[in-house]
């Protein structure tokens, strides 16, 4: 190797060398100005860096222009050592030029980098350790406010991460987290300073240490070690760190908890986001990390639940407890103290009352001791779930089997009969519902499949399919307002059949008033218990005896009238969850209003019973309605009396003989003949009621998947 060379000595070389420096320094200036605004994590090194020092003279001298060594000579880095300092310039043994030694200057920096966690693998013989020219460069060093410096604050994090964002270097040091250097970049400090050049933004230096002193995290010593964390971080800080010096986390730290919360607990040391939606999604389980029980106590509330499918507007663990000065509850500064609670409500329920806050946050329908009004109410609901399944699903279960065996006894006979029960005849087809009941259902169609798919998510938040629902329908603010208008279609369907019932009993009033107008008991009961009622009656039992004794080969198959006994449970069924889930969606919808009257823990009352209430009305419906009304082999694919109105005389023999005979023996079936133009719009019914079909059967299948594995919590 040529002995080194000083400038004086190339006197004819000095402008060449002046004008490849300015080339240089401009081709490095318009480098860092695009290409570290375009980097990103994901730029890792592949292998271990490999230090390319300058052995040329003249390159050499073009590199010391303008550095802070450019008055020194060689021989004061590239000290020999042994002998003589004052040796020649051109001092060398065989090709090797005497190591630069940094420690001749800068002692104090040099003390401090072997207290470091670089020194000290330097020590070790460690080749990839960090030494003062990877950090700081070889001849082109610069003073640290100088923006070609390796060690400006804006290049800082690229220089820190030829080592801390290189998988090999990581491995071969045991660096823990091998892709800090490339977290931080997307972090919001590396955002501010590397993206938007902000020099006030924390780099490498600012949380690790500066002047060399750069220390293992579990080093006492060392900035970011956690009984200084939060000290590093209040030097930009100081009002969160002031916060979190009263706070309960700042007590259980003094008290030499190892699990007691700092910043990086919650924020993290390098992923460090914007307060913004995206942590305020991610918060429930920051927390959820210490306080897991409380975390399952929150997703079983509406809050956690919309929380966990997306919604950055409902309320989360820092919204209700604080921040950075979380108290205890019983410190009368808590937010969550009983003289501050109802104000920290007020803050998302505007005006709400007193009651109010005896609304249970955590109110846990599965913990007995401490919430057992929510227990018992969670079990009574739970029972009535599972034993509605358990009968209506052993119902089931025997109507299928009875007709499969129908259906293999004479496959040929089955298939006929069902033909003909379908095959309309002219002058033999006859009226079923009114254009009202029909409109009437097509609005609880729409109301229904609504409420589903809007709710049940809720319920199974925890489940792939919920989280998909809700991203095609736009996210839980989309889908509450959704479920919210299926309710008022839902109100408006009752509104309209109670509307109508009221009329025809006023229609029918010479069935229970004499000639005089005077009020027949009698006579009403007997409308509305009699054969054209949806309600029950003494008919029904001796149906359910014969239909049972068909199912078990005892008997033959039954006839019914107007109504059968499944479909007026069905019917009773859609009064009692209208009356329960309506009024408890009601309460959940306007807590401030109805707290006005109701103490606050009803409203924890009424999420439980409209949850488990909502479980029994769409599991039924879209199990047991749906085979009943669609699927059984005599129905299948689907029955559009519903959509048409209308029924064959053939069918209503087969099926309804007893309302037959009744209506021929009146003379009356003239009066239900069918003339309409069905037929033109069978086409647009059918299909509406295909994809309720197909859209039920898949989320009865979601729903029962769901059950199977969470069950019906």
């Amino acid at each position: 190797m040529p002995p080194c060379a000083t400038r004086t000595k190339r006197p004819r070389s000095y402008c060449w060398l002046l004008l490849a420096s300015c080339l240089a320094l401009l081709a490095v200036a318009c480098g860092t100005g695009e290409e570290q605004e375009d980097q990103r994590p994901s730029q890792v090194l592949a292998a271990p860096p490999q230090r390319q020092i300058a052995t040329a003279p003249d390159i050499i001298s073009s590199q010391l222009v303008g550095s802070v060594h450019a008055e020194l000579e060689c021989v004061d880095c590239h000290v020999p050592e042994k002998g003589d300092l004052h040796r020649p310039l051109d001092y060398h043994e065989g090709d090797k030029v005497a190591k630069s030694r940094c420690d001749h200057c800068h002692d104090d920096a040099a003390k401090n980098y072997a207290l470091s966690i670089h020194g000290e693998a330097a020590a070790k013989g460690d080749k990839n350790a960090a030494t003062c020219v990877d950090c700081h460069g070889d001849h082109e060093i610069y003073a640290v406010t100088d923006v070609r410096s390796l060690v400006y604050q804006r290049r800082l994090p690229d220089t820190c991460g030829k080592c801390h964002r290189n998988p090999g270097v990581a491995k071969e040091l045991g660096i823990q987290n091998p892709e800090a250097g490339g977290l931080y970049l997307e972090s919001i400090h590396g955002r501010a300073l590397s993206g938007q050049g902000l020099l006030a933004a924390p780099s490498c230096a600012d949380c690790h240490g500066r002047n060399h002193l750069v220390f293992k995290k579990d080093d006492e010593r060392s900035t970011v070690n956690p009984s200084h964390v939060v000290e590093t971080c209040g030097q930009c800080h100081e009002g969160p760190e002031e916060d979190y010096s009263r706070s309960i986390h700042a007590k259980a730290a003094a008290e030499g908890k190892e699990k007691a919360p700092n910043c990086v607990t919650c924020h993290s040391s390098h992923e460090i986001q914007k307060p913004d939606e995206g942590f305020r999604l991610a918060s429930d389980a920051i927390c959820g990390d210490c306080h897991a029980d409380r975390l399952g106590q929150y997703f079983n509330t509406y809050h956690g639940r919309a929380h966990h499918l997306g919604s950055g507007k409902v309320a989360t663990c820092y919204d209700c407890h604080g921040n950075h000065d979380i108290r205890p509850t019983s410190d009368p500064a808590s937010l969550m103290s009983k003289e501050r609670r109802l104000d920290t409500c007020r803050q998302c329920h505007a005006g709400a009352p007193k009651n109010f806050e005896s609304f249970m946050a955590h109110g846990d329908h599965l913990d007995r001791d401490n919430y057992p009004l929510l227990f018992w109410a969670f079990v009574t609901m739970t029972s009535l779930i599972v034993g509605t399944f358990a009968i209506w699903g052993l119902h089931t279960f025997l109507w299928f089997w009875r007709s499969l065996m129908a259906y293999f006894k004479n496959p040929k006979e089955f298939r006929e009969e069902k033909r003909r029960s379908r095959t309309e005849v002219p002058g033999k087809v006859y009226v079923r519902f009114r254009p009202i009941d029909r409109f009437t259902h097509l609005l609880v169609i729409v109301s229904f499949m609504t409420l589903v798919a809007t709710g049940m998510p809720l319920k199974f938040h925890n489940t792939a399919w919920a989280r998909a629902i809700f991203d095609v329908l736009g996210g839980p603010e989309v889908a509450a307002l959704l479920h919210r208008v299926g309710a008022c279609i839902s109100f408006l369907y009752l509104g309209i059949h109670i509307t109508t019932l009221v009329r025809r009993v006023r229609a029918a009033s010479p069935q229970y008033r004499d000639s005089q107008g005077h009020f027949r008991l009698r006579g009403f009961l007997g409308l509305l218990f009699g054969p054209d009622s949806p309600l029950p009656n003494w008919d029904d039992l001796q149906d359910i005896r014969a239909h049972m004794a068909w199912f078990l080969g005892r008997g033959p198959r039954p006839t019914f009238d107007r109504f059968t006994y499944w479909e007026k449970f069905d019917y009773f069924a859609e009064f009692w969850g209208s009356a329960f889930i309506g009024f408890s969606g009601l309460v959940m919808w306007f807590p401030a209003v109805f707290t006005f009257v109701l103490p606050g823990w009803f409203v924890n009352l009424a999420q439980v019973v409209h949850s488990q209430e909502a479980l029994l009305a769409a599991g039924f419906i879209l199990t047991f309605h749906f085979f009943n009304g669609h699927m059984r082999l005599e129905k299948f694919p689907m029955d559009t009396v519903i959509f048409s109105g209308r029924i064959t005389e053939e069918e209503l023999k087969h099926e309804r003989g007893r309302q037959y005979e009744r209506l021929e023996k009146e003379g009356r079936l003239g009066e239900l003949l069918v003339e309409d133009e069905w037929a033109s719009w069978k086409w647009l019914f059918q299909s509406i009621g295909t994809v309720a079909v197909v859209l039920g059967t898949a989320l009865a299948i979601g729903i029962f998947y769901a059950i199977a594995r969470y069950g019906l919590k």
